[in-house]
Parts: C-alpha cells; structure tokens; sequence
C-alpha cells in the first residue's frame, strides 16, 4: 500500500505523551540508552507526500539516561552545552514514499552550532480515531548520526584504541502526532 494514499492531509502535532524520542550510544562493553522528555513537533501531510514537512525542536536540558549524573555530564560543555546550546532542531528537506508503509525523510539536525544533513528510515503504523474525536497518526523512525560530526567529542581513553563512549548514535523515534482542525 502507498502511505501516501493513506494519510489524510493536513498538520499534525506530535502528543508529547505518547511520543518518545530515544537513543542507543555504546559505552565500554554495553549500550546505554536514553530519551528526551521535552519536545515539540509537526507534521505537513500534503496531497503530494513529496510535498510534506516535518519540524521538531528538543529541548537538550530534557536528557534522561536514568542517571542524574550522567545527565548533569551530557547536559555540560563536554557534550550539549546546553547553557548555550539549549535545543536540537530537525528540519525536513525531501519525503520519498518508498511503498510498503515505508519511507525515507530527509532533513537538516542541528546540535550546537552544526547542522548536518541526515536520513530518517520511518514507517507508517496507521492513521485513525481516538477516543477524544480526534484523528491520529502512528510512525517510527530511525537513524544513526556520529556525534563527532555536531562537535561532541568528549571521551576517555581506557586502553590501547579503546574509549569509554561510542561515536555512533542511534536516534529512536516512536511518535503519534494528531491531526488539528
């Protein structure tokens, strides 16, 4: 099935309490995981899927990993300097159906002062009612970004070759944005 043939147009606004905007970075021998709480974001559905858009702005000083302190580190000038970089923004370039529920949606990220192009794999999950009157919209979404590249740099050595933290982030995005009048 096209997707696109399956979202109705229109804007749609991500419902904070039912998205969630996750990361995997790899630190020693695991992965740690985390999310940010804070965030807001829309959606342009257009009658040509080419045509839609996509904007959401991350407020960096959200960081949750489940460790106050590691928080309190990676909201630091070590990483996202959020005193003086308090947010990280997506803004879509292109949309391409590639069928199946399938698409690709390509964007600017900025994360401190860089801005880097970026390629979000997303499939659709469903549009349809809620129990509010509402109409809804379902979608995951993924990507991998190198944090060297937005200037995050920071690292320990812990011998030989080895570092503590992992350059390669995986960016989850689980989202449900509804549909405004």
């Amino acid at each position: 099935m096209s997707t696109a043939t399956a979202v109705s147009t229109g804007t749609w606004n991500l419902d904070p309490t039912h998205t969630e905007i996750g990361f995997t970075v790899r630190h020693l021998m695991s992965k740690v995981r985390g999310k940010f709480e804070t965030f807001e974001g829309s959606i342009v559905t257009a009658e040509n899927l080419a045509d839609s858009s996509v904007k959401v702005s991350i407020d960096l000083s959200s960081i949750n990993t489940g460790t106050a302190d590691r928080d309190a580190h990676l909201r630091s000038s070590d990483f996202f300097g959020v005193d003086t970089y308090p947010t990280m923004t997506f803004t879509s370039t292109g949309v391409v159906d590639k069928g199946d529920n399938e698409l690709v949606v390509t964007g600017d990220l900025a994360i401190k002062d860089v801005t880097k192009p970026v390629e979000l794999k997303v499939e659709f999950l469903g549009e349809g009612g809620d129990p509010w009157g509402g109409t809804r919209v379902g979608v995951e979404a993924t990507t991998t970004i190198s944090r060297k590249e937005f200037g995050i740099d920071f690292n320990i050595p812990v011998g030989g070759d080895t570092v503590m933290i992992g350059d390669k982030i995986t960016i989850n995005i689980v989202a449900e944005a509804v549909l405004q009048a």
